[in-house]
C-alpha cells in the first residue's frame, strides 16, 4: 500500500505540480506493505532501476516539511484575519500532524529493523 502524504490536491496549499503526474494528490512512494516488490506472474523480478531508499527518504522528508510549512502558513494567514477559513486551517493542521507521525513511525520500524539485523550477525 502507498502511503499518501501531502495531499494538497485537494486546495490546500501551493498550486504547483503535486507529484509525478502534475495533477491530484501526492503520494509517497514507500511502498510499506510490499506489494510494489512482489514478481508478477510472469515469475520475473522487479526491476530495480527505480529510485533508492536514501532518495525516497529524502522526498518523504521534504514532502513532511512542506505539509508542516503550509499548515503555519494557514495559521498565520488565519490569525493575522486574511479570508481563510478555519475548516482549511485545521484540514492542513491535521495533515501535518499525521504526516509526521507517520514519518516517526517509519523511522521506529527502520530502527527495530536495524536493531533485529545487527543481533543476528
Amino acid at each position: 500500500m502507498t502511503a499518501p502524504i501531502g495531499g494538497f490536491g485537494g486546495g490546500f496549499g501551493p498550486g504547483g505540480p503535486a507529484g509525478p503526474g502534475g495533477i491530484g494528490q501526492r503520494k509517497l512512494g514507500l511502498d510499506i506493505a510490499g506489494e510494489g516488490s512482489l514478481a508478477p506472474s510472469g515469475g520475473s523480478l522487479p526491476s530495480l532501476d527505480g529510485p533508492s531508499f536514501g532518495d525516497t527518504l529524502k522526498r518523504a522528508l521534504g514532502q513532511v516539511s512542506e505539509a508542516q510549512d503550509v499548515a503555519q502558513d494557514y495559521i498565520q494567514k488565519f490569525v493575522s484575519g486574511q479570508p481563510v477559513e478555519l475548516h482549511q486551517v485545521m484540514a492542513a493542521t491535521e495533515e501535518a500532524s499525521i504526516s509526521l507521525e507517520m514519518l516517526v513511525e517509519l523511522r521506529n520500524k527502520v530502527m527495530d529493523a536495524y536493531k533485529t539485523v545487527m543481533q543476528m550477525g
